[in-house]
């Protein structure tokens, strides 16, 4: 199983209490250590305010951060899961991005979506449509980035966008171009644009809707005439990995503790709940993460709540879970 972490940004509350001016570097760490530890990718969310509810506490900027992260590190592969279509214009978004694949050197992965968050969409002032019109601006969104990277001038007409002579300059270094990470499970239209255009997917809250899933996209590729096996399909899991079941406990109190200082109760007797189903020793999580790799996943995404603060989760899991998959 190919292992990618995420780096905290402040989204998930993962940089609360940290004083702006040691944000950065703590990021920064976090990324340096994971492209020592072997990981093959650090990844971003691309959110603007906090979630399970917005807070005063930072959340730094999805891309920016992409182009910070090209320059400050040197072999680890970069991604988003995932950009909101919604948010760039997709002929803006292709020139960002093959702008930072060149700034990497070729390491940047694609990773885009729908959207979902539609406070973010109100708050922010995006308008949020319903879901068959935002996958609908994904796939053409997708067939612009394509053509922006391969082609010396795109024109376009399509239901929701329109291009006429754009050129993409630099292009990527990525040959053919920058590799599509198609996130969400939608079972009629978000996984007919993966089996279409993805190199790799993402999805699956448990391992029963990742086989369902699975079957589905299997379908959509018979359908499009493409190869299934061509497409990595990965998932995204919350960690709380220890030494020892009381240390497992004891990191479980402190991210209680943690989220206390910015949530209701309520809120964070869920967020931590989050950490259940992949909290334990790392005997424990070799056990749990086998059942996902058997059922044909071969990437995992994995984030650590305590990675600004403490690094020793992500170290141990880098060091004795991943050689173990």
């Amino acid at each position: 199983m190919r292992a990618g972490i995420f780096v905290p940004q402040g989204w998930r509350l993962d940089l609360a209490g940290i004083p702006y001016e040691e944000q950065w570097p703590r990021m920064h760490d976090v990324a340096v250590a994971a492209e020592a530890l072997g990981f093959e990718s650090v990844w971003v969310y691309d959110h603007f305010h906090t979630v399970p509810i917005a807070t005063d506490e930072v959340t730094h900027e999805a891309w920016t951060l992409m182009g910070a992260l090209a320059v400050t590190t040197s072999r680890i592969r970069l991604g988003q899961m995932c950009t909101c279509n919604s948010y760039r214009p997709p002929s803006y978004l292709a020139k960002v991005a093959a702008t930072v694949d060149v700034l990497s050197g070729g390491r940047l992965e694609m990773g885009i979506g729908a959207g979902w968050y539609e406070e973010e969409y109100l708050a922010y002032g995006y308008p949020f449509p319903r879901p068959a019109v935002r996958i609908g601006q994904l796939a053409e969104a997708v067939e612009i980035m394509k053509r922006m990277w391969t082609e010396d001038e795109v024109h376009f007409e399509g239901k929701h966008y329109q291009l006429e002579g754009a050129v993409c300059r630099p292009r990527p270094v990525q040959e053919p171009h920058i590799p599509f990470w198609v996130a969400g499970g939608g079972e009629q239209l978000t996984l007919r644009v993966a089996a279409e255009h993805a190199a790799y997917t993402n999805f699956g809250n448990d391992l029963d809707e990742f086989v369902d899933k699975s079957a589905k996209l299997t379908e959509h590729c018979r359908e499009v005439g493409r190869d299934y096996d061509e497409i990595v399909r990965s998932s995204n899991f919350n960690i709380l990995c220890a030494p020892t079941e009381q240390a497992v406990a004891d990191r479980r109190r402190w991210m209680e503790e943690h989220f206390a200082k910015k949530l209701p109760p309520e809120r964070v007797e869920r967020t931590v709940r989050n950490f259940a189903d992949f909290s334990g020793t790392p005997e424990q999580l070799i056990e749990k993460l086998r059942s996902w790799r058997d059922a044909g996943l071969s990437y995992g995404i994995f984030y650590f709540a305590e990675a600004a603060y403490d690094q020793t989760g992500f170290e141990l899991f880098a060091r004795e879970v991943v050689p173990n998959l």
